[in-house]
């Protein structure tokens, strides 16, 4: 299975309306919203040290963000999360729900489907619709029945197939240079300690406090940010499978594990409990979405062919590797 070779399809009717502009129009919105905070934050930040400059340092930043949210090959962030590729056969019906999905959201490239070790159960997609990947973790494939599977796969190709993956990227990188300068935050306040021994002028401690709050204040701005386009995406999920109650199913059994709002705001430590790329996190209530769904017209797809069969690990690793934990760049899975 790749994202680069064309598929060839089966023979019934895609599904027309899965228009784009208003998700599209949405994301960019909040990623300009979300850029915008950072550059001022950055600016803030430096100008007791570096003074005007900080303006155009600002704007460099806010330059190689939107460079590695658009340039870097979903390949690489996959790696930082653990995820293998799934290699085809090894679970035919994934595989062909897969296909399924990807034809009716009008896809000319199959997504790559990558497996995360990890008992959590949590899913993400990365890339545009011409080069896409989708992780989902081994505890989601072991634990959720295949009809349910089949809906959060819906909704990763639904957030492919409208074009919004590269605000979120935008959003996921803002949040990882701020984990970034969390930790120069901790270098200088050791840096400003030794200086004080030896009695020479410390960096700002304005600079040093706003540099160890970064992760807090740009996670702060995500939460504020609108996320009522996760209803979009789960009614063209509904749409792509023709089952919103087996996408209802499977929202109702996320893991709770998936943390809280308070943990966004956390530094990135162990006692955060984080397990996604932060691409705009904290969806409405589970009971919103399902009262969303249920309300829904019948689609007009008949729901797909599904035969459930035993739950099977593709991984293959030990209970020990797939527990959930801290992991570098602070993040919980």
């Amino acid at each position: 299975m790749t994202s680069e070779t064309e598929r060839k399809w089966p023979s019934f009717p895609r599904l027309p309306g899965l228009s784009r502009l208003s998700l599209i129009g949405a994301g960019v919105a909040q990623a300009s919203i979300l850029l915008i905070a950072f550059g001022a934050f950055i600016t803030l930040a430096n100008w007791p040290v570096i003074g005007a400059s900080a303006i155009a340092l600002a704007i460099l930043a806010i330059a190689a963000v939107i460079a590695l949210a658009l340039l870097a090959p979903p390949e690489i962030v996959m790696r930082l999360y653990g995820a293998r590729p799934h290699e085809p056969g090894s679970f035919e019906q994934v595989d062909s729900i897969l296909n399924d999905l990807s034809y009716r959201a009008g896809l000319t490239r199959l997504p790559r489907l990558y497996v995360i070790p990890s008992t959590t159960l949590s899913a993400f997609s990365l890339g545009t619709p011409q080069r896409s990947a989708i992780a989902v973790t081994e505890g989601l494939l072991r634990q959720l029945t295949l009809r349910e599977i089949a809906g959060i796969l819906a909704g990763e190709v639904s957030h492919i197939a409208r074009g919004g993956l590269a605000a979120l990227a935008i959003a996921d990188v803002v949040t990882r240079v701020s984990q970034v300068l969390y930790y120069v935050g901790l270098a200088l306040i050791a840096i400003n300690l030794w200086r004080l021994l030896i009695r020479e002028e410390a960096v700002s401690w304005l600079t040093v406090a706003l540099y160890v709050l970064a992760p807090a204040a740009m996670n702060l701005v995500q939460l504020a940010l609108s996320r009522s386009a996760i209803f979009s995406i789960d009614r063209s999920a509904a749409l792509l499978t023709g089952d919103p109650l087996g996408l209802a199913s499977a929202i109702a059994r996320l893991d709770s594990s998936n943390g809280t709002p308070l943990d966004d705001l956390l530094p990135p430590v162990p006692a955060r409990r984080v397990p996604q790329p932060s691409m705009l996190r904290a969806p409405p209530p589970a009971e919103q979405r399902i009262k969303h769904l249920k309300m829904l017209d019948a689609p007009p797809m008949p729901p797909l062919a599904i035969e459930e069969g035993p739950r099977i690990s593709l991984i293959g690793v030990g209970p020990i590797a797939m527990r959930p934990r801290y992991r570098w760049p602070g993040v919980w899975f």
